[in-house]
């Protein structure tokens, strides 16, 4: 087995990071002021309405999240424009063709966009503070969780960016099927709050899943039990991981 050119990962991740410092109001800035609107509606607002859910005041319950929302939109969307633009400006064959492996190419891409979305949802969770209390009972756990949702939709954000054709597939996703699962996935509510068949329902969401661990880091509560949690994001990592292997091997949407 041959080790791993950690040069072609640094490479990529350089290029996709200074990327994002030229684009840093659209990367950064945007995303951060969008969410802080977010505590000013529903933490102030509804807030004011809400009291406390399960003991937790509602401006801080649902700060988790709010994070979420913001670091799994993240994630998908700057793994999947990196990747996309070396297909669509033809760079991908020089890419392709370079000494590194399916790899260490998706490293490089998925690593650069954790590290954006990570870095987003840090200064998210900073913001909190200035709004509401937040108390993190677990916070390596909440840690753990953090990074692993980082790195898991940024590997489906990999795989979207190649399947994508163009700019209009290329937010299909994110807009039409990741926002709505994360609204519905308990981002703003507790699943136990919904009548007996909507909570059915909505364990076929695998966002709850994310959601409910998260939370669970900061207040000990949790929709579903945390070993179920870290079970699924860890299976999902493991699904994106299998599925980008099989699109190098085949060269589906690469070489086309």
């Amino acid at each position: 087995m041959t080790a791993m050119n950690l040069t072609a990962v640094k490479a990529i991740y350089v290029f996709e990071m200074k990327r994002t410092f030229r684009t840093l109001l659209q990367s950064v800035v945007a995303p951060v002021m969008s969410t802080s609107l977010y505590f000013v509606v529903f933490g102030a607002a509804i807030g004011s309405r809400i009291d406390q859910v399960e003991g937790v005041s509602y401006g801080a319950f649902i700060v988790p999240g709010l994070i979420m929302l913001t670091v799994l939109t993240q994630s998908v969307t700057n793994a999947a424009f990196g990747i996309y633009f070396p297909k669509f400006i033809g760079t991908i064959y020089e890419l392709l063709s370079a000494p590194a492996s399916f790899l260490e190419i998706t490293a490089g891409y998925v690593l650069a966009a954790a590290t954006k979305s990570f870095a987003i949802g840090l200064i998210i969770l900073g913001t909190a503070f200035f709004f509401v209390d937040l108390n993190i009972l677990h916070p390596l756990w909440m840690l753990t969780f953090f990074v692993l949702t980082c790195l898991s939709f940024s590997l489906l954000g990999f795989i979207i960016g190649i399947w994508a054709g163009n700019f209009e597939q290329l937010q299909l996703v994110p807009l039409l099927v990741l926002q709505p699962l994360i609204f519905l996935g308990g981002a703003f509510y507790s699943v136990s709050m919904l009548p007996d068949f909507w909570q059915t329902v909505t364990y076929f969401n695998p966002v709850v899943y994310l959601v409910s661990g998260f939370r669970w880091s900061f207040y000990g509560l949790a929709d579903v039990p945390i070993g179920l949690s870290l079970f699924a994001i860890l299976a999902f990592t493991g699904i994106c991981i299998g599925v980008i292997w099989l699109i190098f091997k085949t060269g589906w949407r690469l070489r086309d």
